[in-house]
């Protein structure tokens, strides 16, 4: 039984639907990418392949075609992002239990929620979006759509992890923990996370 979720939110251009490493798209919706890096490279693992070998150079060259650039957030973005994650905890029936905001991805670990991740996924990028949006912080406030709105600065989907036991929960909690360590950053402490209590 699924007790608790890692989720991993990835931010617009961190991984395309083509990377060479394999994704879990059936398809390339955007033509530049296509023509630049060919179809889908759908692949059914649920094992992380971010360390698998693979032609770098390709991968550049296709984010190289993007229409924008990929989001890398700056730490004042990152910020923003932390405030409407919590924002998002404070008006939800979900606790979050551990959280790292990386420049171009956010790790969470989430007690189950009522109702389904995939929509606790959209909630938490829908909040961190108006608190950038809030704060005059979007990566893309300086190039909108025709009608005025703004491209999202997140993938999509979400990448979400089953946890189905408390030595699962604790594990993925030390991992988003020590996420920025592996980085180089510092590690991160929200007022939002809560303690774990079975």
């Amino acid at each position: 039984m699924v007790i608790a979720y890692h989720l991993i939110l990835t931010n617009y251009g961190f991984w395309l639907p083509n990377d060479p490493r394999g994704s879990w798209s059936d398809f390339v919706r955007a033509w530049e990418i296509f023509l630049a890096g060919g179809p889908a490279t759908k692949i059914d693992s649920r094992q992380s392949v971010a360390g698998a070998p693979h032609d770098f150079q390709r991968r550049e060259k296709v984010k190289d075609a993007m229409v924008r650039s990929a989001v890398v957030f700056t730490g004042e973005q990152a910020l923003a992002v932390g405030i409407g994650f919590g924002r998002f905890a404070a008006h939800s029936q979900c606790s979050i239990l551990a959280c790292s905001i990386m420049p171009r991805h956010c790790h969470l670990v989430l007690d189950r929620p009522p109702y389904l991740i995939e929509q606790a996924a959209n909630l938490l990028k829908g909040a961190a979006t108006a608190e950038l949006s809030r704060r005059k912080l979007h990566p893309f406030a300086d190039a909108p759509y025709a009608g005025g709105r703004l491209p999202t600065p997140w993938a999509r989907k979400q990448w979400a992890c089953y946890l189905n036991n408390e030595a699962d929960v604790h594990r993925a909690m030390d991992y988003v923990e020590c996420n920025p360590l592996k980085d180089g950053l510092k590690k991160q402490h929200w007022p939002f996370v809560v303690p774990y209590r079975p």
